[in-house]
């Protein structure tokens, strides 16, 4: 290899980027010690634009395109170089490409709930979370403020100090439109469109950025919220509880009886239901009846003196079966709760339809004449 040829290797006659990331916001074209030949050729492709920085001054910018490279298209680096009279050799500049494109897919979520009043639930805690975009808008600012001296910059790199502004900015955007709850569902959509506007307004003018989308995918309220509001929902739906009880006790009365294997512990549960059931149905029969009424007094019970020894007590109808067996009889002494003393049964008001009084004697048959 010739002297030439190994002058013209260090000379770049390419300028260009091939993107091949996603989240690349700045790429450093690497020159390092190279110079940029004259008459190089610059390649913008779509979604880029190209800034030659010399000794950290912004110089030139270029659109997409293809662009070779003299004075004629470097007004502002001739001037800082001192090319007066145009220049004919290579010379040293920074080209840095900025993608212009949306970057799509970023993710933010709040790290920590969201308090907020509510005016069904009182204060509550909320989390949400999305997705949003970003797009360069102002290469020469998002140079300055963000990119300096860095050879390649990422979205990566300013990802936590947007999450931050999009969590600030949300969390006053819910306070101050006092949405329920139960509606923020409803309200995705402005909500987040709300929050991206507000969003270009600190980030335009700072650091050169656009939020170009920007999503709501959930808003949600804690675990034990969310529980309690299943438990509203399904009560709403089942509508009246008492049919839905009487729903219920007929479905276990009709397995009851599709089991024939279970025994008396099934028949005791169908018997159980049935009872239940039938003191409902009797209470919707009598609806007058007042729910506040105080229950009727409890059947007398007496008390039976057999051979000096105390037994009982026993109700009405025990005592009426005992006088039918003759085992109790008029003069049995019996007691009971507010009696004085001791009385003979038959002397007993309760309990004289237990010893009716016999008929009287037939009349004598007619005599014959």
């Amino acid at each position: 290899m010739g002297i030439f040829d190994k002058l013209r290797g260090e000379f770049v006659d390419i300028v260009e980027w091939i993107d091949d990331s996603q989240h690349t916001l700045v790429w450093r074209f690497p020159r390092y010690h190279n110079q940029i030949k004259n008459g190089a050729r610059l390649v913008v492709r779509p979604g880029q634009m190209a800034i030659f920085v010399n000794q950290g001054q912004l110089a030139d910018i270029f659109e997409p395109g293809m662009y070779q490279l003299s004075t004629a298209n470097l007004p502002l680096l001739s001037t800082l170089l001192g090319w007066k009279h145009g220049f004919e050799s290579p010379f040293k500049a920074e080209v840095y490409f900025v993608s212009t494109r949306q970057i799509t897919d970023l993710k933010w979520g709040t790290p920590n709930p969201v308090m907020m009043r509510d005016a069904d639930f009182g204060p509550v805690r909320l989390r949400a979370f999305g997705t949003y975009a970003i797009r360069a808008i102002d290469p020469p600012v998002l140079l300055r403020e963000l990119v300096g001296a860095d050879a390649s910059f990422d979205a990566d790199e300013i990802s936590e100090l947007l999450r931050s502004m999009i969590v600030s900015s949300f969390a006053d955007l819910l306070g101050e439109a006092e949405i329920p709850a139960l509606d923020l569902a409803a309200r995705y959509r402005e909500l987040g469109e709300e929050t991206r506007r507000t969003l270009c307004q600190r980030i335009d003018d700072e650091y050169g950025l656009e939020v170009t989308q920007f999503h709501i995918v959930n808003i949600s309220l804690p675990p034990e919220v969310e529980r309690a509001i299943d438990q509203r929902s399904s009560m709403a739906a089942i509508g009246n509880m008492q049919q839905f009880q009487q729903f219920q006790m007929a479905n276990a009365m009709m397995a009851a009886a599709e089991n024939p294997s279970g025994g008396g512990a099934t028949e005791g549960l169908g018997l159980g239901m049935g009872m239940a059931m039938a003191g409902q149905m009797m209470g919707q029969v009598r609806p007058n009846a007042s729910p506040g009424a105080p229950p009727p007094p409890p059947p007398p019970a007496f008390h039976v003196a057999v051979d000096g020894q105390t037994t009982g007590p026993f109700s009405l109808e025990q005592m009426a079966a005992g006088a039918s067996q003759g085992q109790i009889n008029p003069q049995t002494m019996v007691w009971s709760e507010g009696m004085a003393g001791w009385t003979a049964a038959g002397q007993v008001p309760q309990l004289g339809s237990c010893f009716p009084t016999p008929p009287p004697p037939p009349p004598p048959p007619p005599s014959s004449s």
